[in-house]
């Protein structure tokens, strides 16, 4: 018989057994690992992207403030396991019915709703010991994104857009990096973050797909199941904002020289993604939304060659 921990044989799941958790981490850690997504980072460079392009582009010279890029990178892999544990708490109904979430710690039973909780309040103790690290304008934006944190999980419930109030959340972080270095808001920062908000809806699109048929049947709303056969269009459209508000923000902000042909680079990357993507195959739709990785760099090259 098959643990509730273990997937089915032939089941879909982002889970991956035999992994650097399975092979080194004590047994009674493993669970809460997965519950902060530590076996799966792409979470954390989406989330950890925005506030490293925004510190690179706010800063005085080509390298970026390192100090500051290591406490963001620190924020980014606490604050994204918290949204996880916030999103799996709330989600455990749901998710013990779609076959690619059934086996996460919550659903399964390997952590209880009491454990998640001292778990998250653990991560969010961590989380301020980083934010106070940074000056108050910073503090109080870092204290206001706990509103997106744990409202997001419920938007699937209200909107076919959840995946807009995901962009709000996870590219926060522009403002931050912003502010971190100059103590203010200005318009770049602000042209990034809607960037990186139509960024998010192309590909929390993608993503959204591996479960349309599941969310279909349980009635959670997202943008795979709205836009539909459209999809590839829709996001080949926010791609193409997105190409366009990054290029704003370096150009308010007297980006130069190699900002505007890496930045192309980048663009052809998120073209080659919709292009080759295949919207009814679960394990194309999840490497397609892996490989923004590779567009957070290129973008982050852009920015910092900008300021040669």
């Amino acid at each position: 018989m098959t643990s509730p921990a273990s997937p089915a044989p032939g089941a879909f799941t982002d889970i991956r057994r035999g992994d650097w958790i399975d092979r080194f981490a004590p047994a009674a850690v493993r669970p809460y690992l997965r519950l902060a997504r530590l076996d799966r980072p792409i979470g954390t460079w989406l989330l950890l992207f925005p506030g490293w392009w925004s510190i690179a582009l706010a800063g005085a010279g080509p390298l970026p403030d390192l100090w500051l890029m290591a406490l963001f990178g620190i924020g980014a892999v606490v604050m994204r396991g918290a949204g996880c544990t916030v999103n799996d708490i709330l989600d455990r109904d749901f998710d013990a019915m779609v076959e690619r979430t059934r086996t996460r710690p919550i659903p399964s039973g390997q952590v209880s709703v009491k454990q998640a909780l001292a778990f998250l309040t653990l991560q969010l103790l961590i989380g301020l010991a980083v934010l106070v690290q940074l000056n108050l304008f910073s503090i109080g934006l870092g204290v206001l994104s706990l509103v997106l944190v744990f409202t997001y999980p419920l938007m699937k419930r209200i909107t076919w857009w959840p995946q807009a109030f995901l962009g709000l959340t996870f590219n926060w972080g522009a403002l931050m990096g912003w502010t971190a270095v100059r103590g203010d808001l200005d318009w770049p920062a602000l042209a990034l973050y809607a960037a990186g908000i139509v960024w998010t809806l192309g590909y929390d699109t993608i993503y959204a797909h591996q479960d349309k048929e599941d969310d279909a049947r349980i009635g959670v709303k997202s943008t795979a199941l709205r836009l539909g056969d459209q999809s590839k269009i829709w996001i080949y459209g926010f791609y193409t904002l997105t190409f366009v508000g990054i290029g704003i923000a370096g150009r308010l902000a007297g980006l130069g020289g190699l900002f505007l042909p890496l930045l192309s680079l980048a663009a052809l990357h998120l073209s080659w993604q919709v292009a080759t993507w295949n919207p009814d195959d679960q394990t194309d739709c999840l490497n397609k939304f892996r490989s923004n990785r590779w567009f957070g760099w290129l973008v982050l090259a852009a920015f910092l060659a900008g300021k040669i």
